[in-house]
C-alpha cells in the first residue's frame, strides 16, 4: 500500500495550493479518503475527508477555503485550499479507511501518506 503525497510548498498569507494523493495497492473505490494535518506542538487533526460516495467532511476552520475530491479512476484524492492563513502552515497528511462513512477520527484510517509541508508565510 502506498499514499503519495504532493504539492505542498511555500505560499504567502492569501494564496492558494492544491495538494495531491495518489494511492495503489487497496481498492480505492471502497475506501474513505482524508486529509488530516499537524502543525507544530499541536496533535493531528482531520481537516477534510470524503467518502466513495461523495459524503463530505470539513474542519470548522477550512470551510468555505478548501475543496476536497477524488478520481476514482486514476486513484487519486485532491484539496484545493484557498485563501490560506499562517494558522493553516502543518504537515498535511493523506489517509485511507475502509468503509463508507465519514471518519475524523486518526484510529479509523489504517493507511497513512508521508505528509507534505505546508508554510503559509509573508
Amino acid at each position: 500500500v502506498q499514499l503519495v503525497e504532493s504539492g505542498g510548498g511555500l505560499v504567502q498569507p492569501g494564496g492558494s495550493l492544491r495538494l495531491s494523493c495518489a494511492a495503489s495497492g487497496f481498492t480505492f473505490g471502497s475506501y474513505t479518503m482524508g486529509w488530516f494535518r499537524q502543525a507544530p506542538g499541536k496533535e493531528r487533526e482531520a481537516v477534510s475527508v470524503i467518502s466513495w460516495s461523495g459524503l463530505l467532511y470539513y474542519a470548522d476552520s477550512v470551510k468555505g477555503r478548501f475543496t476536497i475530491s477524488r478520481t476514482n479512476t486514476k486513484r487519486t484524492i485532491y484539496l484545493r485550499m484557498n485563501s490560506l492563513n499562517p494558522e493553516d502552515t502543518a504537515v498535511y497528511y493523506c489517509a485511507a479507511a475502509k468503509g463508507s462513512g465519514v471518519y475524523t477520527r486518526e484510529n479509523q484510517y489504517g493507511y497513512w501518506g508521508q505528509g507534505t509541508q505546508v508554510t503559509v508565510s509573508s
